[in-house]
């Protein structure tokens, strides 16, 4: 399995927007984060999780230039709103798209004319919407790749983080109930949201992220979705053995 980082930044991508900060201004490339999400290469499927608004510009940075599946953890723009640029990869076959029953049901409405009939030469997707609840199947090569969703709490919102083998994502979470911490037992990579070190009402924190890490016990933890009071460098440098921040470009292995 290969997992490659198209993002790692929060609802504002870094640089922010009229921000002089001094992370948003600092010249490690490792400070400018796009929005997140990732591609999972595993058994002969590549999936991405989340269509952010860079999709397309992530895609080209990286030398990607298909996938057989997206998963979507929630519903939020940074982790949709590229949807519509799948559309180079859809022209011989629909995309399968993979999330909550809310959340394909909101994909329905909020991208309605992708499913309406419209006039020819209007370019539009191709994609096969796929409500699940509990663990299902992508096609592959090989046979089938089984994708576990992680119900998780982002706020009072429900999202999904997925398990896909040794490997967990679970990004948009401010707390993992019990029933889905005995999902994520024996993981090899675990990938984790860390939005910033002061308290908030949606996200996991820098200290509470390290306590959930310790608790679930990866042999390697990445965070992820961190926003501009977080430096690269200074971070990675604070962080107990087996956890660091992830950065855009980066590829793992397990």
């Amino acid at each position: 399995m290969e997992v490659i980082f198209l993002g790692t930044g929060t609802s504002h991508g870094i640089p922010v927007i009229g921000c002089d900060c001094p992370v948003c201004t600092s010249s490690d490339p490792k400070n400018n984060r796009t929005r997140c999400s990732v591609y999972v290469r595993a058994e002969g499927a590549r999936i991405i999780i989340d269509m952010t608004p860079e999709f397309r510009i992530q895609m080209l940075r990286e030398k990607l230039s298909t996938a057989d599946a997206v998963l979507i953890t929630h519903t939020h723009a940074d982790h949709l709103h590229g949807l519509d640029d799948i559309r180079p990869m859809t022209f011989r076959r629909p995309m399968p798209v993979y999330g909550s029953t809310r959340v394909i049901g909101i994909i329905r409405r909020r991208f309605d004319y992708i499913f309406n009939v419209t006039q020819m030469g209007g370019g539009k997707p191709h994609i096969q919407l796929n409500p699940v609840e509990g663990p299902f199947y992508i096609p592959t090569v090989y046979g089938k790749l089984e994708v576990v969703p992680v119900p998780m709490l982002h706020g009072k919102l429900e999202t999904f983080g997925y398990r896909i083998g040794d490997f967990a994502y679970l990004t948009d979470c401010s707390y993992i109930p019990k029933a889905s911490m005995h999902l994520l037992n024996g993981l090899k990579v675990l990938v984790l949201d860390a939005l910033k070190y002061k308290d908030h009402p949606t996200h996991l924190t820098v200290d509470k992220a390290i306590a959930v890490a310790q608790k679930i016990g990866a042999e390697r933890t990445y965070f992820t979705h961190m926003c501009h009071d977080i430096d690269h460098a200074k971070l990675l440098s604070e962080l107990p053995d087996g956890i660091e921040p992830a950065y855009d470009g980066l590829r793992i292995t397990l």
